[in-house]
């Protein structure tokens, strides 16, 4: 393993930010059952879990039917830290069962503990075009070549490339983009978001349609052009093929000199 610090310059508005960022990578050489580093909202949903089972709810079918799960599977996955829990539904559990909660405690020494190994948010080198024309593969399919810490990103769920140049100015080929699951597929018109539709992923700004049932796919680089039309037209994407919803919330540039 080893550590690069990189000052990052970020522009938005002619405003520039300094980042100190750390890049872990480490090539993993097996696959391991456990994951590594526990998040503290997981941690907490872990004692939750075993306080209120049989009180709160009765077990892992019901559980996954009031967080949206899609199989019972999901929790026992979550409960033998083999995965972290979705931040926003571990929001909805804990807002279902507030009053169970009340009366429970979490050990703080353990949320303090995991809150400090926090390493960062897995990075993975699948390729995510802002052109859009490559072929969808489950980001789970694949190992993190690293890690991505600093501050601001802790309710990142992973890390993800731009490549290609639809996006540009504001996402650059080449650069990193902190994601945040959306689990409610709410998308907040004018905003950039990561996206798997049908058999491709791309990175699109989603601007509001006159349908309520489906969103534009717009492109910030208007200015390529084929022939007399724009090489990155807009299109629509109807809500309901959107497999996969991340917002971005952080971007970081290649450090150029």
């Amino acid at each position: 393993m080893f550590t690069e610090d990189l000052q990052c310059k970020y522009t938005d508005n002619s405003v520039i930010a300094k980042y100190s960022v750390k890049y872990f990578f480490a090539m993993e050489e097996q696959r391991v059952n456990k994951i590594k580093h526990i998040r503290p909202e997981t941690l907490e949903f872990i004692v939750l879990y075993h306080q209120l089972r049989g009180k709160a709810f009765n077990g892992n079918a019901e559980l996954a039917e009031i967080l949206g799960f899609n199989s019972p599977s999901s929790i026992t996955e979550i409960i033998k830290n083999r995965q972290n829990i979705d931040p926003d539904k571990f929001r909805t559990f804990k807002e279902r069962y507030k009053e169970f909660i009340a009366g429970e405690t979490v050990p703080e020494e353990k949320l303090a503990v995991e809150k400090k190994n926090f390493i960062g948010i897995p990075m993975y080198e699948i390729i995510a075009t802002a052109s859009g024309v490559e072929v969808y593969n489950d980001v789970n399919d694949s190992q993190p070549v690293g890690h991505m810490n600093f501050p601001g990103i802790e309710d990142c769920d992973f890390a993800l490339p731009v490549w290609g140049h639809s996006m540009y100015p504001y996402l650059e080929n080449g650069c990193w983009v902190a994601l945040k699951v959306i689990s409610d597929k709410k998308i907040l018109p004018g905003e950039v978001y990561y996206i798997e539709w049908g058999d491709y992923r791309m990175y699109k700004r989603l601007l509001a349609s006159d349908k309520d049932d489906e969103v534009i796919a717009h492109s910030d680089n208007t200015t390529e052009m084929i022939g007399n039309r724009l090489k990155y037209a807009p299109f629509v994407i109807k809500k309901s093929e959107i497999k996969k919803l991340c917002l971005v919330k952080d971007i970081h540039k290649k450090h150029n000199h």
